[in-house]
């Protein structure tokens, strides 16, 4: 059974720091997709960041782009994010996933098998 597990969420004030971890069990993956999307009161889900860990390649959305870094450790099977100067409008449920597919004609991940069940992430103003 895999199993997706994230911490550091938590409340910052604007302009702070938070990582974000997702260790995964039960799935080894060393060619494919991790991310982490994010969804806020009343808004769809949002792909925020991830890895394409086959080739190295990291996507960003544009409103995290020079903030946020996605980074993954094979040896434990973990996907981070670094979030530096956090925004009030970074306020949301994030979700971690893995398992997801790349797209060689379009080079994008797509497709995640497996979800974690969130962690919230509040910056105050």
């Amino acid at each position: 059974q895999v199993h997706l597990v994230e911490s550091g969420g938590g409340s910052v004030q604007a302009g702070g720091s938070l990582r974000l971890s997702c260790t995964v069990s039960g799935y080894t993956d060393s060619s494919g997709c991790m991310g982490w999307f994010r969804q806020a009161p009343g808004k769809g889900r949002e792909g925020v960041a991830n890895i394409y860990i086959g080739g190295n390649i990291t996507y960003y959305v544009n409103s995290v782009k020079g903030r946020f870094t996605v980074s993954q450790d094979n040896a434990e099977n973990t996907v981070y994010l670094q979030m530096n100067s956090l925004k009030p409008e970074d306020t949301a449920m994030y979700y971690c996933a893995a398992g997801g597919r790349w797209s060689l004609s379009n080079n994008v991940c797509f497709d995640y098998g497996y979800w974690g069940q969130g962690i919230q992430v509040t910056v105050s103003s």
